[in-house]
């Protein structure tokens, strides 16, 4: 499992390496972690025909589909549902539902136009013959009027409205006014489909959210909405928003490579990495070449002002550095023909972290010696979501969840060279919650590193409390660290095609990848072979609370 078993043929091809081709059908897979094998497995799992792997949709349960398959090949025992490798997770889909009929003093509403219903859980309190009041300036918590006024009615607020749930519990609903220049993006958001996952509080009743164009306002208030004051009574609202509901089928693959020591077997080390993707732009296809173009000019204007990448890539800019690009960009369109690509294809995010973890699969199960532990690899869906599939894998496991000793993720681990974030070197690897519930984790990863002469350098920068990225919180392992068990979550970092449709195989460094890789997998076997569980030595978080880094 160590560097050692990558071929230094490959290792030298890939320092000289040409660009990368558009597609690539490799050989079979081997036992040993290999670059090749990497490729060839990255390649089919973040092609077009897997249609952006979002949960709960057809691509998610094609990239599923494959993982089982290799799973089941490679020879891992099953550990989902009912003798299976997948684990359901109870994912639906919410939508606008064009039929509703909601009026004000008996005048109806056209929903996308004169008001627009924001997406939320539960099933909504109804509207039908509740009074309208207005409670003030949300971004003047001076002006809102008392929690008791508001019960029973449907609070209206100027402003920025987050909050308003705790403040008015007993209201059954609110509705914000937006400014003109927000009204597109408010049409497209009441106008999409959200998929969430079903929970213990779905058959509670919650307050509707709506939001209304400034023209509006005046219909709802009976005033003008300058003349409004707070404690304003206005219309009475008839009818309902109404909500189209459906299932969203989507699943984790889960598999287990039985320990060697029958004392030991039932105790358990956690291998995971997320399936899913984002899925396909709504917005229709552009330009992959002018897109990638104009998104490494601006992370190089604004790493140059900051000193680290933007949130998002192509953010960030003044209105004369866009335009500036944009006369390059055009000029790339006119030199050649498009590449028009609408699907978000995930290649680091996350098909290299799964297919990483495929490969380690395949390195143990052919082992003549086994690890004394047992190793249990999930594939977690709908991390993009929320972490669902890890959340419900957590709350549902399929093994004892006490008997979990640890948990390694990987997420975002093909990239990380000197073009893709600074301080990037083919050593590079950014590590975090390694020693948030377990000091001793945390030396072992350190040990293995040096012991195995992986010769990563780590960064921690994104592990110190309060990091405004918030990447603790942010992922799978979170999901088991909530519960007590410790983590280490494994990231070569972001890059300027992070949730970009150019997130491609074509761009991964694979002798990068192979050696996280390995040294994922010698950490896990360390951990499997230790004679003493992980000592948690740290508190334990409220699994039912909220995640703080």
């Amino acid at each position: 499992m160590a560097l050692g078993t990558l071929a230094l043929s490959q290792l030298r091809f890939a320092s000289a390496q040409q660009p990368l081709p558009l597609k690539h059908a490799g050989k079979p897979t081997q036992p040993s972690i290999t670059t090749a094998d990497l490729m060839t497995r990255l390649y089919i799992f973040a092609d077009d025909s897997m249609m952006g792997r979002s949960a709960g949709t057809p691509g998610g349960m094609k990239g599923t589909a494959y993982i089982e398959r290799e799973v089941r090949r490679i020879g891992l025992v099953p550990a989902g549902d009912n003798g299976t490798s997948f684990q359901a997770i109870p994912l639906y889909t919410r939508s606008f539902d064009p039929a509703s009929n909601l009026t004000v003093n008996g005048k109806p509403l056209v929903g996308g136009t004169d008001y627009f219903a924001l997406h939320n859980g539960g099933t909504p309190r109804s509207l039908n013959g509740a009074k309208v009041i207005f409670a003030g300036n949300a971004a003047d918590p001076s002006t809102l009027i008392p929690a008791p006024q508001a019960a029973g009615k449907v609070v209206l607020v100027s402003g920025l409205s987050t909050g308003m749930g705790n403040r008015y519990p007993q209201a059954l609903g609110f509705i914000a006014i937006v400014p003109a220049q927000q009204v597109p993006l408010y049409q497209r958001f009441s106008a999409s489909t959200s998929t969430t996952m079903r929970g213990e509080g779905d058959t509670a009743s919650t307050q509707i959210a709506l939001a209304i164009p400034e023209a509006s306002a005046q219909a709802f208030l009976g005033v003008p909405l300058v003349n409004a004051r707070p404690g304003t009574i206005g219309a009475t609202l008839g009818g309902d928003v109404l909500w189209k509901i459906a299932d969203a089928p989507a699943r984790n693959v889960v598999a287990i490579l039985p320990g060697s020591d029958p004392k030991l077997r039932n105790q358990y080390v956690a291998i995971g990495a997320h399936n899913d993707h984002v899925g396909i732009r709504r917005a229709g296809a552009v330009d992959h070449d002018s897109l990638r173009a104009f998104n490494r000019e601006a992370e190089k204007i604004f790493v140059a002002r900051t000193g680290h990448l933007p949130s998002v890539p192509g953010s960030g800019l003044t209105p004369d550095e866009r335009a500036s690009i944009k006369v390059n960009t055009d000029s790339i369109r006119r030199g050649r023909q498009a590449r028009m690509d609408s699907i978000y294809n995930g290649a680091d995010d996350d098909g290299s972290g799964s297919m990483a973890v495929l490969e380690i699969a395949e390195n143990f199960a052919a082992m003549r010696v086994k690890p004394k532990r047992s190793l249990l690899f999930v594939w977690h869906t709908g991390e993009e979501l929320g972490l669902f599939g890890a959340e419900y894998f957590t709350d549902h496991p399929t093994v004892p969840r006490d008997s979990i000793v640890a948990q390694l993720n990987v997420d975002m681990i093909g990239r990380g060279d000197t073009g893709d974030i600074p301080g990037g070197n083919p050593g590079y690897l950014q590590l975090i919650g390694s020693r948030r519930l377990s000091t001793e984790l945390g030396d072992i990863v350190e040990s293995v590193n040096t012991s195995g002469r992986h010769g990563f350098t780590f960064d921690y920068q994104f592990d110190a409390d309060g990091h405004p990225e918030n990447y603790y919180c942010r992922s799978d392992h979170y999901e088991y660290a909530r519960y007590g068990i410790p983590v280490v979550f494994m990231s070569t970092g972001d890059h300027v095609d992070y949730h970009q449709l150019t997130d491609e195989p074509q761009y991964i460094s694979y002798p990068h990848l192979a050696r996280v890789t390995s040294f994922l997998g010698d950490v896990a076997a360390h951990v499997a072979n230790l004679n003493h569980r992980v000592v948690v030595d740290k508190p334990k978080p409220d699994p039912k609370g909220s995640c703080r880094q």
